[in-house]
């Protein structure tokens, strides 16, 4: 059985970023600058039993947006190669709701070629660990597009902002996992036969 995994490089004038994604498991190492974020995509590697590798620099003394949208746009870019552009041989959607606390939150996904991002989060007034937590949309939008994948991200009801977007990366990874989930025959998921992935 092949192993599903992709290593991509990222260089630009406001961030240099270096990921390896192995779909089927394997080591989890992030070194961002932004611990808060590091976190997160700790827990998102973590449930979604995804090995991930990253290394990521930006400009952060000017916002960590560039940072979190241009790591998106990686993993992303390194979850198309790893499963092949035209996402055949696997399940194609995931949904799952992951509870935490008072907190609830839906992700649902479609690697289907056509990139779209609904986000349904509201955060209040303060940053979590000195970040404003609606940077993780601009994240989670470059995933979007550069996966080409349909991506719904909703709150049912919440107790902190912590929680919420803990709940949204743990989420996505378990649903993102299901996704990826390999089908016996191989074919695609597809009445048209094929995905413009």
């Amino acid at each position: 059985m092949n192993v599903r995994s992709a290593a991509v490089v990222r260089k630009t004038r406001e961030t240099d970023i270096d990921l390896k994604l192995c779909v089927d498991g394997g080591a989890i190492q992030i070194d961002t600058p932004v611990p808060f974020f590091s976190h997160m995509l700790d827990a998102f590697a973590c449930h979604g039993r995804f090995g991930l590798v990253l290394k990521a620099r930006g400009d952060i003394e000017v916002d960590p947006h560039h940072l979190m949208e241009d790591t998106g746009i990686v993993l992303g870019q390194a979850l198309r190669e790893a499963l092949g552009h035209g996402y055949q041989g696997i399940e194609r959607a995931g949904c799952f709701s992951f509870a935490m606390d008072g907190t609830l939150t839906t992700v649902a996904l479609d690697l289907c070629g056509r990139p779209t991002l609904v986000w349904g989060l509201q955060f209040g007034p303060h940053a979590i660990g000195n970040l404003d937590p609606n940077l993780f949309r601009d994240f989670f939008k470059g995933l979007a597009d550069s996966a080409r994948a349909a991506l719904h991200v909703h709150s049912h009801c919440q107790d902190n902002d912590h929680h919420l977007i803990e709940s949204a990366m743990k989420g996505f990874g378990r649903a993102l996992r299901a996704a990826c989930r390999r089908l016996d025959d191989g074919q695609i998921l597809s009445t048209k036969g094929m995905i413009d992935a």
